[in-house]
């Protein structure tokens, strides 16, 4: 009988040619030097450069370990992952970054720590090479996240994170079009730890993640685990129209007992302009919960499969 599958690493992919061979050059002898069964999921998310070639040469030199999955068109990141996890086989399961700024040879701590007992190993950068405006967004977005959902993530920008095959089979199980994998898994996971993993620049090409995916990614994961924003809104409602009424009642006392006055009218302007601006931010607000639910209810696929590479059970070396 074969020795059991230990240890998925699912790899998202997208335009990432320039960086590929480094990839396999480093993760390929970092497992090996595991001496445990694996298998390397890569799941290329509608690449238009050469990243779909690249790996089915790959899949070429080394299909005893390696498996491939195309989508048929861009998906986002997370749901390649998604995809990913559907297709492996790991008792454990850990995702990487394909531009090589997690070092491939930490698997092994993370693997350590699951032998300790943990069934989630989340990462923290040791080093992080980002621009400063990042480091203060993220530090801000962290502590906001940590007290709306009570999920605890010191660092959630890294996807270096390792699964078990119970949190895994759960996650696989959810059907939502938009989620964060980490959060979700934490909510999953029974004795969630986190370790310090290395973090190098950029190998070559570019980021994928911008200011504004940034801030996509941290509403889909405020209103995706939490109504306090919802709750939260509410309250400011509520009080705002409390002070409004309050307002109502002095400015008409005021103008009976002194009669009518031509100043204040910028005071009002600017009173107004406020209740205006907080109606918009309550209305996109309810936009970003009605959003959800509008995906949701149509049951699109997270994803299609144009073709997965693979070697079929029985075929030879």
């Amino acid at each position: 009988m074969p020795a059991p599958l230990v240890l998925s690493v699912v790899i998202p992919v997208y335009n990432e040619e320039a960086v590929l061979p480094a990839l396999f050059a480093r993760l390929y002898p970092a497992l090996d030097a595991l001496g445990v069964r694996y298998e390397v999921v890569f799941v290329d998310d509608g690449s238009r450069d050469q990243s779909a070639r690249l790996l089915s040469e790959q899949f070429e030199r080394r299909p005893d370990v390696t498996r491939v999955v195309l989508l048929n068109g861009n998906f986002g990141q997370h749901r390649a992952i998604l995809a990913g996890f559907e297709y492996s086989r790991g008792e454990r399961v850990v995702t990487l970054d394909a531009d090589l700024q997690n070092p491939p040879e930490d698997i092994a701590a993370l693997l350590a720590q699951m032998d300790a007992g943990h069934d989630y190993v989340g990462s923290i950068r040791r080093q992080r090479n980002d621009s400063w405006w990042r480091h203060v967004a993220s530090r801000a977005m962290n502590r906001l996240r940590e007290r709306i959902t009570r999920i605890r993530m010191t660092d959630q920008g890294c996807m270096m994170r390792a699964y078990s095959r119970r949190i895994i089979d759960t996650i696989n199980q959810c059907n939502e079009m938009n989620t964060f994998i980490p959060a979700l898994a934490y909510q999953f996971a029974q004795n969630p730890t986190e370790i310090v993993v290395g973090h190098e620049e950029r190998q070559a090409g570019e980021s994928k993640y911008s200011l504004y995916s940034l801030i996509r990614l941290n509403f889909d994961l405020m209103t995706g685990f939490s109504l306090v924003p919802l709750q939260l809104f509410s309250m400011v409602g509520i009080i705002v129209s409390l002070l409004s009424g309050l307002l109502v009642i002095y400015m008409g006392g005021r103008r009976l007992i002194l009669g009518p006055e031509e100043g204040g009218l910028f005071t009002l302007f600017a009173i107004a302009f406020l209740l205006i601006g907080i109606v918009l931010f309550g209305i996109g607000l309810l936009g970003e919960y009605i959003g959800r639910i509008y995906q949701e209810v149509r049951q699109r696929p997270r994803y299609v499969i144009a073709a997965v590479l693979e070697r079929q059970p029985g075929e030879g070396a």
